[in-house]
């Protein structure tokens, strides 16, 4: 390690450190507990929350061990609650590239962090406006599988729906042409919304309209329409269809959206949603999903 790169790893654990002082255990949904000696998290609850081993943090704040990765900073700086200049900080003292807006380690305002968190009864996630998920609360994994682990353009929902057949056994195949139809009305309005130079949108828009015919069919129709609320139905492994209530709360600048599902009226599905902390993540046997890197010891994915 040479002389510049200790300097900025020794700041870099200070840094983690004051952080980390600042933050009270209830603000990230930790219980207090009468014998707290340190002010704001301990060590152990921060690598809790950001899906890494207690000795890794550990010398993170001592400026010592190896460099963070991109994903690895991106979890610690949604545990600690970071403000978007934070963030941006972190990723430098890392010596790591600061995450263009809209991928899968973008930042989420720690407002948003915060009710996710306060949603501990209903499956919650957030994602970006190209379906990248970015953060799921348990309940959610357990409803639809983990998807914070894909990179690259398979990160976006929306691409895996339409590059591969089995991320579309989340909804019955009955379902399918409206849900493409719902992904590409999405897509286009927040292509829109973005800047018409912004490089992923493109890219995205390129590569599907080569790979998918079905997807330039939907494109040319150049419907438009926003996934404000929508009404699905969740095919889960263990406890069968179960049909929801999609809302979301949209950010300011519309390019990230709190997701939360609640059961539909006249359906039966309260009840299937209260059992799925009992049965957990699931396992369907994704074969065609390659395992990417991990911060943390969720469970396989299946889709969104």
């Amino acid at each position: 390690m040479g002389a510049m790169a200790a300097v900025k790893y020794a700041e870099l654990g200070a840094f983690l450190r004051s952080r980390r002082e600042r933050i009270r255990p209830a603000d990230v949904g930790l219980p207090t507990g009468p014998r707290r000696r340190v002010p704001g998290l301990r060590r152990e609850e921060v690598a809790q929350l950001a899906g890494a081993s207690v000795d890794y943090y550990n010398e993170l704040e001592r400026g010592a061990g190896s460099q963070p990765s991109e994903q690895m900073i991106a979890a610690l700086a949604r545990a600690l609650r970071l403000s978007a200049d934070e963030r941006d900080y972190l990723y430098r003292l890392a010596e790591r590239p600061v995450p263009v807006q809209g991928g899968a380690a973008s930042h989420v305002h720690p407002g948003m962090l915060d009710l996710l968190g306060r949603l501990t009864s209903t499956p919650a996630q957030v994602i970006t406006d190209l379906h990248v998920t970015l953060v799921q609360n348990p309940l959610a994994v357990a409803l639809v599988g983990d998807q914070s682990g894909f990179r690259g353009p398979r990160a976006s929902f929306v691409h895996r729906w339409f590059t591969e057949p089995d991320t579309r056994r989340l909804h019955p195949e009955a379902d399918h042409e409206s849900q493409s139809r719902a992904f590409v009305a999405d897509l286009r309005a927040a292509a829109a919304r973005r800047d018409a130079k912004d490089p992923e949108v493109g890219s995205m828009i390129r590569t599907l309209l080569g790979v998918s015919p079905e997807f330039a069919a939907l494109w040319a129709d150049h419907d438009v329409a926003f996934r404000r609320d929508d009404r699905k139905r969740i095919v889960h492994p263990t406890l069968g269809v179960i049909e929801v209530n999609c809302l979301n709360l949209f950010s300011e600048d519309g390019r990230q959206r709190l997701l939360w599902f609640t059961p539909a009226v006249g359906t039966d599905s309260a009840g299937l949603l209260d059992l799925l902390g009992v049965v957990g993540t699931q396992d369907v046997g994704e074969a065609s999903v390659s395992s990417p890197t991990r911060t943390g010891g969720r469970s396989p994915r299946r889709g969104e």
